[in-house]
């Protein structure tokens, strides 16, 4: 027993030695084991995807973020670090004084509130009405369906350019020019910038409800209004936060439209926002210094960048604090085609 225990030991130790020299005299590198580490296999993926995905997502951050990381340094430079060449990024002293004369050139509060009522109202107003469209167009089926949804399409084509000179004319006639109703009105008619786009995010959302649920709801007794406010709604919130974004963002950021009907030219309004005030920023900032005093500086790119970064700011802040409410609804609305 025992020599058959010595020789079995001796066999594994034999075996061990000949693996040891087999792995040695085997070369390290093969094409076979270089084309799994590139390309994967069935058990665990290679280095090249990864490696592709994560450069382009890097390049793609880089375009984005460059911009704002370089508008956010220029804006605390003083006009020393500008007119030196050998700062780039960091500058040698921070102040927030650019801040200071930009907020004041822009009257930045003023502005701030207008601009979220200009933005915030028309907003709420095509959440309403568009999805009460869309509703409509998913659920009913009604003579002359596929042309009403080929005039949306039609409609958010169009450039707001050709019908802009009607438009104007229409909202003066009615006498709604200068005032927040030429952008309220409609919106509530579901005619607001863009809304033909919301009808159609509503109406993909509104098709993926089942069916079951809304006839179970009407056999209960309930109608077409307790239906939608009741089963339909409340299943909606992902589209009603990406159609709340988009249309925010969009009436935020219109200035062409907000001075032409809005302000309404030659019609002394009141209204402004932070998007307008920032391209009119030279004329502002000179009617701030003249009043303002010594206090002001003259115009520096620093101070341009600090009024641009005050303009987009509340936004960056909004999509921080809902962008994980807007990336799930976007996947869920289906809004990228899947």
């Amino acid at each position: 027993m025992r020599q058959d225990k010595k020789e079995s030991k001796a066999k594994a130790k034999e075996i061990k030695r000949l693996r040891k020299e087999q792995a040695k005299n085997q070369p390290k590198f093969t094409k076979e084991k270089f084309r799994r580490f590139m390309l994967g296999s069935k058990d665990h993926q290679g280095f090249l995807k990864p490696f592709c995905i994560y450069a382009l997502l890097i390049c793609i951050g880089f375009v984005y973020l460059n911009p704002i990381l370089q508008m956010l340094s220029t804006s605390f430079m003083t006009l020393d670090d500008l007119l030196d060449s050998s700062i780039n990024w960091i500058p040698s002293t921070f102040t927030v004084d650019n801040y200071r004369q930009a907020g004041g050139s822009m009257n930045f509060w003023p502005a701030l509130g207008m601009s979220i009522v200009i933005a915030g109202v028309p907003t709420i107003c095509n959440l309403i009405a568009c999805s009460i469209v869309g509703y409509g167009l998913a659920r009913f089926e009604f003579p002359g369906k596929k042309v009403a949804l080929g005039l949306i399409i039609f409609t958010f084509v169009l450039p707001s350019q050709a019908t802009m000179i009607s438009t104007y004319i229409l909202y003066s006639n009615v006498k709604i020019l200068g005032t927040i109703w030429a952008f309220v009105i409609p919106a509530i008619l579901a005619q607001g910038i863009n809304a033909p786009i919301f009808i159609l995010i509503f109406w993909q959302f509104f098709r993926q409800v089942p069916k079951v649920l809304i006839e179970a709801a009407q056999i209960d007794g309930a109608g077409y209004f307790k239906s939608f406010f009741r089963i339909s709604l409340p299943s909606a919130a992902p589209a009603f936060i990406t159609v709340a974004l988009f249309s925010f963002v969009w009436y935020w950021n219109e200035s062409y439209l907000t001075q032409m009907y809005v302000q309404g030219k030659g019609t002394n309004s009141p209204w402004t926002t932070l998007v307008v005030q920032l391209s009119n920023f030279g004329t502002n900032f000179s009617n701030y210094a003249q009043t303002s005093g010594s206090t002001a500086t003259n115009i520096s790119e620093a101070i341009n960048m600090a009024g641009t970064l005050l303009s987009v700011l509340p936004l960056m802040i909004m999509y921080f604090i809902l962008q994980r409410y807007f990336v799930e609804s976007i996947d869920r609305t289906g809004i990228t085609g899947e």
